[in-house]
């Protein structure tokens, strides 16, 4: 078995959020502890590594809870970067590979960094007959965002990733209304048709399954 690759000192970007590998992120960046951070990696053409925050507080203030960061992350590549104003920097990301906090520190001006082990990627596995229709609705619905929206997520998806397992299931775990816990669950998870299974059932409860 291949032994899974690590990376060493990793920035991470902290968030009240949860980045799907896939996914896109847009970052307005103005703490001082990101604005070097983020303009160093795009620069170097390296990631970043995107956590959800169990509890405190994306933005540093005094008297804030302290961090604690959720144990597994996804890789954020820096694909476009400007600088509107001194002081502030707009950045599109993009989620590549998951990853796994094996050591974290935070630095005395805030910035988190951590040596990481990288889960493998998921799997491409083709969509099963009863969940097809997951994938059929969910075309439309991409296609309506960047319409109404301008929003590039799936914009130009093809036909191999919606006939794909973990990618329809991560657009639809991006786009559902679900508790952040819940979203971190999914993320992590390591069986993307098992992810696909628990979209279907949150799309039946919701009243939006489409038939089948």
């Amino acid at each position: 078995m291949t032994k899974p690759l690590s990376l060493t000192s990793l920035p991470l970007f902290p968030l009240e959020s949860v980045l799907f590998p896939g996914g896109m992120l847009a970052l307005r960046v103005f703490e001082v502890r990101y604005l070097t951070m983020v303009r160093k990696c795009f620069e170097a053409g390296a990631p970043f590594g995107v956590v959800c925050l169990q509890s405190g507080t994306e933005v540093r203030r005094a008297g804030a809870p302290t961090d604690q960061l959720c144990a597994v992350g996804t890789l954020a590549h820096v694909e476009l970067l400007e600088s509107p104003q001194a002081g502030l920097l707009l950045a599109r990301c993009h989620g590549s590979q998951r990853f796994r906090l094996q050591r974290q520190t935070q630095l005395p001006h805030g910035l988190w960094i951590a040596d990481v082990e990288q889960i493998p990627d998921d799997m491409p596995t083709t969509i099963p007959e009863h969940l097809v229709a997951t994938a059929r609705l969910l075309a439309p619905v991409l296609s309506s965002l960047h319409e109404r929206q301008g929003a590039t997520l799936g914009a130009n998806a093809t036909a191999g990733q919606l006939a794909d397992s973990g990618w329809v299931a991560n657009r639809w775990c991006e786009l559902l209304p679900m508790p952040m816990d819940l979203k971190q669950r999914m993320m992590e998870l390591e069986n993307p048709l098992v992810r696909l299974e628990l979209v279907a059932d949150m799309l039946e409860s919701t009243g939006i399954a489409p038939d089948s």
